[in-house]
């Protein structure tokens, strides 16, 4: 089930109730106990989709299907985050379900979870294991296991997992689906029972990157009510320099590393630039997530419950976090010191890839395995996804082909510094031959107006070319600007100072440049006083960020507004 087959139909005259019958009939015709903790009444249903047809037809997921992990809130259902004991009704839907309602989406039931979302594996529930859809008897995956076997399965279009170390990226690599880890604080996480709450995302199972990514403009939103909500800026790729482990560890997995050499070799047939990095800083920093203080976050999140009903709690679940006690204040402040240099370390990757090509999971493991040894499997499992969110990285994993002689799904996944999620879907729909060729990267670049040592081919175009800059046009401003040369000093060569006057001013040339959101700020950083980033007027009447002086630049300073421009100036030299 797409989110476009389901436009088609609509389209076609199939109304949402029909839709949702057809849903309800395959739950049915699945069978799987352990898929679903909450499925509401039929007659619950007939209402929603009567009061979804009542809705503008031009919503973007009108009349789409979609099951919540069932630590999610929906209003009027209970939450059990997997322990039925710790079960409450919600008055209000999760914001990200409010958003997905509002879009015109409809609600199936609630997704089974390894208990508190603690877990890659998917059999840590009271409520059993959810069946993986394309190869019983293998793992499912988790913690998000019900939500991707039900989209898997036919039953909805699309899920919302938790991804804090992995849980909404190793059950799509089981079951063949793209896993959206947006990145951190992009979706709100209001109304989300917490695992860690500084690091938890609400994530994205689907079947096509096209899907993810229409979900994604609906409930990548900034909610003023989470106090973990920030605004992301945009951004797009700088290039096509993709990043591979120099040293990789697939658990002596018999066909994953093949797998894997695959998934690197359709990059450069798409044209990307195959970089060895060394992934070791990446690697140490997943560590402290489950070895160092971190743990101690789940504690706060549901300790108080576990220390007075811990008989009502998964044994595995209980045993992992009661040993999350103990931690010191001091401890963590070392971790986080430890992790600063680590994502310091980590820059200096990013300084030579665009983004990274990883497993997702090392190897692949049947259910009765991981029930006979739960803790070394499921660690074994997190070994590429577990630093993501402490790095502050989106990630997307995608099918990479099927093991055991075509019988189970694996994936890889592409993951990029934050606010690069929908360039990384691009890549991503590449990879999967849902597009043949990237379209255009969506990314807002920030026009700079440039009038002089940046301009092309002078001393500090460097600050531009080294982030990447598009020349956008070269032009004029408005005829309201005065411009003088600041002697050099301070180890800068002579600027100009542009300052509006809009009496005795004139045009001058300039050039446009665009940069990346992610690379403004450091260049705008760089920019000593008296200059700095203002509106510039241009010829046209448009406003753009640009270059402008304070009014001290005119201290001991020559005016040249006569020449028109920088270089025009510079020219006067030798004429």
């Amino acid at each position: 089930m797409t989110i476009a087959e389901l436009i088609k139909g609509y389209d076609e005259g199939a109304t949402p109730l029909e839709v949702m019958s057809k849903v309800w009939a395959r739950i049915k015709e699945w069978d799987d106990p352990g898929m679903f903790i909450h499925l509401p009444e039929w007659d619950e249903v007939e209402k929603m989709a009567a009061a979804v047809a009542e809705m503008p037809r031009d919503l973007p997921l009108w009349g789409v299907p979609f099951v919540a992990k069932d630590n999610i809130d929906v209003a009027g259902w209970p939450t059990t985050a997997g322990c039925p004991e710790y079960a409450y009704v919600p008055e209000e839907d999760a914001t990200v379900v409010r958003l997905l309602r509002e879009a015109g989406a409809i609600p199936v039931g609630k997704g089974n979870l390894d208990q508190f979302a603690t877990g890659l594996v998917g059999t840590r529930s009271p409520y059993g294991v959810a069946r993986n859809a394309v190869a019983p008897g293998w793992l499912p995956g988790g913690s998000s296991s019900g939500s991707a076997s039900s989209v898997a399965a036919g039953i909805a279009a699309f899920s919302l997992g938790t991804d804090t170390a992995g849980s909404g990226r190793v059950p799509a690599a089981f079951q063949e689906l793209i896993g959206w880890k947006p990145t951190r604080g992009l979706v709100s996480t209001k109304g989300v029972v917490p695992a860690c709450r500084s690091l938890d995302c609400v994530s994205v199972f689907a079947n096509t990157t096209s899907d993810a990514s229409q979900v994604m403009s609906v409930v990548g939103q900034f909610d003023a009510g989470d106090p973990w909500s920030r605004e992301v800026d945009e951004s797009c790729l700088r290039g096509k320099r993709v990043g591979v482990p120099t040293v990789l560890d697939f658990s002596g997995d018999p066909d994953t590393p093949g797998l894997f050499d695959g998934a690197a070799a359709k990059l450069k047939e798409l044209g990307y630039e195959v970089v060895p990095v060394d992934l070791t800083s990446f690697v140490e920093a997943a560590k402290l997530l489950y070895e160092g203080p971190w743990v101690a976050e789940r504690w706060a999140a549901v300790g108080d419950f576990i220390s007075s009903n811990g008989d009502d709690v998964f044994p595995v679940t209980r045993k992992i976090l009661e040993a999350s006690q103990g931690w010191q204040a001091s401890d963590l402040f070392k971790a986080q010191d430890q992790l600063k240099a680590f994502a310091r370390d980590a820059e200096e990757v990013w300084r030579d890839v665009d983004l990274l090509l990883l497993p997702t999971t090392p190897c692949l493991y049947r259910v009765d395995e991981v029930l006979e040894e739960p803790f070394g499997t499921n660690a074994t499992l997190g070994r590429y996804t577990n630093f993501m969110n402490l790095l502050d990285l989106c990630a997307v994993a995608l099918p990479a082909g099927r093991a055991r002689g075509g019988e189970v799904p694996w994936g890889v996944t592409l993951a990029a510094p934050a606010g690069l999620d929908e360039s990384l879907l691009q890549v991503a729909a590449m990879m999967t031959g849902e597009v043949r060729e990237a379209s255009p990267a969506p990314c807002k670049k920030v026009p700079v107006v440039v009038c002089g040592a940046h301009l092309e081919g002078l001393p500090l175009h460097w600050q531009l070319a080294d982030r990447n800059a598009e020349l956008v046009r070269r032009g004029k401003t408005a005829a309201v600007y005065q411009m003088f040369a600041m002697p050099a000093g301070d180890g800068f060569p002579e600027r100009p100072a542009m300052i509006r006057a809009d009496e005795a001013g004139a045009e001058i040339d300039v050039e446009v440049w665009a940069l990346d959101p992610a690379e403004f700020g450091g260049f705008v950083a760089a920019i000593p006083g008296p200059l700095g980033i203002g509106k510039i007027l241009m010829d046209d009447g448009q406003e753009l960020p640009g270059f402008i002086a304070e009014p001290r630049a005119m201290e001991g300073a020559e005016e040249i507004t006569r020449f028109g421009g920088w270089k025009n100036w510079m020219a006067s030299w030798t004429s």
